[in-house]
């Protein structure tokens, strides 16, 4: 059996990929390895869910819910709420674990199970690892240990968590929003209803697009993956910036008045300034991924600030900056960690946190965010190829050691193949666009040639 744990949970098409019998005994094995590792310290475990909107998330949530219950947990439900959501109040409830059923920027048919410790921390590889091994031994005739009588987990609804989770994004936003008109792309997803009521209740006047989840539209053709929704809505209503969340809220970009696109390294950059004014920021360093544009890179240089990058993805940045105390990470695909308030990707709070610097300075997002100059990067996502002989193919290599020669000193080439969709990653930077596509375009038909 091949590793279960992507970048992000365990994730695939629900009912076929991820089934219920999965859910339930993921569930049962995070329960034990979780209590294994000391996070129950003797008292009856708690572990709250939720989920994004997605048709299959129901099914799922029962099945979670079920395999949890049965290996005597009590659970509480919030039902719809976003990503970050979940892990806040598994850290702010005191709760053993949390379980979030999303697939994030995916597509509908696609789901996914979540896992967080005490805290609302991401699980390490280690963990991950363990509940995989666990989940195999029983699933391979090793049977359960199961309680019985008032040993069973109790399963209630929490719908509290709604309103606090709301109020503590409220509640560490440095000003409030007035006189900002701000449209909002909730990508008919988890936070259809929480970011919109925060950024009403932090003074912004709100136009929403994108916010009726009906469990099917779920990130189809909107939200931070889709942006033209936004742009037009954006110059149409003559807002002064607009917000796109993915299907589970982890993740922000946005657009500013003129419609353009503001990405995750730009808004790392304008936050990462604030932070240092307000004497937030750490070290007076940023924590970002390989996957960065080199734009970011030299602006942050310029303004006398250090950037750690780390391997593509959240949990990896999350964990360079636990490690040394920073304060502000992310990625360039708006997965932005502002550690001294969330545990996670938060895209509500770094939403909310962009607006209240463009209300505090009376500056334009277009102007915040020109700190740095974004330079041509090409991604192409080369699908249907064995993603995971990217690092031993010799033809490959070949290949990308000629780009590199190509490019010289004035750009960079990297592979990588996707942690959470089957598929290879090929983003080539350089001086000039046209060099760039070139470049990228023969790379991906090498990947296809060589992996295919």
């Amino acid at each position: 059996m091949g590793r279960l744990f992507g970048t992000d949970g365990v994730r695939g098409v629900a009912n076929a990929d991820l089934t219920a019998e999965l859910a339930l005994g993921l569930s049962v094995a995070a329960a034990h390895v979780l209590g294994e590792a000391g996070s129950f310290e003797g008292h009856r475990p708690v572990a709250v869910v939720g989920r994004d909107p997605r048709a299959s998330g129901e099914f799922l949530e029962a099945a979670v819910v079920a395999g949890l219950a049965s290996a005597g947990v009590d659970v509480l439900k919030v039902g719809v709420l976003p990503t970050p959501a979940v892990a806040y109040l598994t850290g702010a409830l005191g709760a053993d674990l949390g379980v979030m059923l999303s697939a994030s920027h995916n597509a509908m048919p696609d789901n996914g199970v979540k896992f967080f410790a005490r805290g609302g921390h991401k699980l390490a590889d280690e963990l991950e690892d363990r509940i995989e091994s666990v989940y195999e031994e029983h699933r391979t005739g090793a049977p359960w240990q199961r309680p019985t009588g008032s040993g069973v987990g109790r399963v209630r609804s929490y719908d509290e968590g709604f309103d606090q989770y709301v109020a503590h994004l409220i509640g560490v936003l440095p000003n409030r929003l007035d006189g900002l008109k701000i449209v909002l792309d909730e990508a008919h997803g988890a936070a259809a209803r929480v970011s919109p009521e925060a950024f009403a209740r932090a003074g912004a006047e709100v136009i929403t697009i994108g916010a009726e989840p009906d469990g099917l539209n779920i990130n189809d053709g909107c939200g931070s993956t889709y942006l033209g929704l936004l742009k037009e809505a954006v110059v149409q209503h003559g807002a002064h910036l607009g917000i796109a969340h993915d299907g589970d809220a982890d993740r922000c970009l946005a657009v500013d008045h003129t419609g353009a696109e503001i990405d995750g390294d730009q808004i790392l950059a304008v936050l990462a300034l604030a932070l240092r004014e307000q004497g937030g920021l750490r070290s007076d360093t940023v924590v970002a991924t390989v996957m960065s544009n080199l734009g970011f890179k030299l602006a942050m240089e310029r303004e006398g600030l250090a950037i750690i990058q780390t391997a593509v993805g959240d949990r990896y940045v999350l964990e360079e900056m636990k490690r040394h105390g920073y304060a502000l990470g992310g990625e360039q695909s708006g997965h932005v960690i502002i550690l001294d308030h969330a545990t996670t990707g938060d895209g509500t709070l770094t939403g909310l946190m962009l607006a209240a610097r463009v209300a505090s300075s009376g500056r334009t997002l277009a102007d915040l965010a020109s700190v740095m100059e974004r330079l041509p990067q090409v991604l192409i996502n080369v699908p249907d190829v064995d993603k995971s002989r990217v690092g031993t193919s010799a033809e490959l290599a070949s290949a990308v050691a000629e780009a590199e020669r190509e490019l010289g000193s004035t750009g960079r080439v990297l592979l990588r193949p996707s942690g959470t969709e089957p598929l290879v990653r090929v983003m080539v930077e350089a001086a000039d666009i046209d060099q760039a596509r070139a470049v990228a375009g023969r790379l991906a038909d090498a990947v296809k040639s060589s992996l295919g």
